[in-house]
């Protein structure tokens, strides 16, 4: 067992900034499964899905002391993720386009326009969360902020505040319907574009 296993993710980012790579481990062997998953949503290959992430693992590690986080660790590596897979479909795209001799002028120009406005959209998505959890109920809030902020698992958090693991499941479940309703409503094309 990793000597790192009981430190939260901030915990964790703290310590990566320093150069402490055995938090880059215990992140690394935390997300990867998480984070290959997003990335096999949209790519066909496993092996495509694995050099993603691994791209955004060593992205990660090599921009440690630059590191600023204003939403969650998760939430930044799912964001990072989803950048670089959209950045690999498109680079396929032209690719393919251009060796058919299909890609126009106009078209040569439109990845980094498209690049761009999915960062936006991203922004604007996290922006919307943000204010999504702050609007939540504040037992709801605190229970989603330990989850998702220090990555404490339910039992750590029921521990803490002293309540059940299934009470933590509630707010959880809470938290996320919240988070789920006032996206629908606020950002739908955004959810849609962004595959969240």
């Amino acid at each position: 067992m990793s000597a790192r296993r009981a430190y939260t993710d901030l915990e964790l980012v703290a310590l990566l900034k320093q150069g402490d790579a055995s938090a880059m481990t215990e992140l690394y062997e935390r997300y990867w499964d998480k984070l290959l998953a997003v990335a096999l949503n949209r790519l066909e290959h496993l092996e495509e899905a694995e050099e993603c992430v691994q791209d955004v693992f060593l992205k990660l590690w090599k921009l440690r002391d630059k590191l600023e986080l204003k939403y969650t660790l998760a939430t930044y590596l799912a964001a990072a993720v989803r950048y670089r897979v959209y950045d690999l479909l498109a680079g396929q795209y032209y690719k393919q386009k251009h060796a058919t001799g299909e890609l126009t002028e106009a078209e040569s120009g439109l990845s980094d326009e498209l690049s761009a406005d999915a960062q936006l959209l991203e922004k604007e998505l996290l922006e919307q969360i943000e204010a999504s959890v702050r609007q939540l109920p504040e037992k709801c809030r605190i229970v989603y902020r330990m989850s998702r902020e220090q990555g404490l698992t339910n039992k750590q958090i029921a521990e803490e505040l002293n309540i059940s693991e299934k009470a933590v499941e509630a707010h959880m479940s809470r938290a996320f319907k919240g988070i789920r309703n006032n996206l629908a409503v606020a950002v739908p094309i955004a959810v849609l574009l962004l595959g969240t």
